[in-house]
């Protein structure tokens, strides 16, 4: 269909997977020598957006292959327990993912909107 839909499933996708990353680190938070973990999606959905269409032989291909969310450890000073999980951080961590996440939707929801007015034009 309109790669839209895919860059923006994506995008929905990596922002959930991110979730449930977030939400593991707030959980542990008192567990012992728990490495607070990230996913690194920020270059998946710019990669998608910026691959070119290529409409000619002579155009410039762009880099091809699938998208996937990395799972990154924080790199961040450990507590006394080896714990290096911040509460704080995490929150507002989880506060801009949901954002993103709510904002793909939308957008998703827009899109379906357009191509049903666009289909009962016709």
């Amino acid at each position: 269909m309109d790669k839209g839909f895919r860059i923006l499933e994506e995008l929905i996708r990596a922002a959930s997977f991110r979730h449930k990353v977030l939400a593991s680190n707030i959980a542990n938070t008192d567990t012992p020598g728990y490495k607070a973990k990230d996913v690194d999606f920020k270059g998946i959905v710019g990669e998608e957006m910026l691959k070119l269409k290529t409409t000619d032989p002579r155009h410039i291909k762009s880099g091809s292959g699938s998208a996937s969310a990395e799972l990154k450890a924080e790199p961040r000073e450990p507590w006394a327990d080896g714990n290096n999980v911040e509460l704080d951080i995490e929150v507002a961590k989880m506060t801009e993912n949901a954002l993103l996440y709510e904002t793909g939707i939308k957008l998703l929801s827009s899109k379906i909107k357009m191509f049903k007015e666009a289909v009962r034009a016709r």
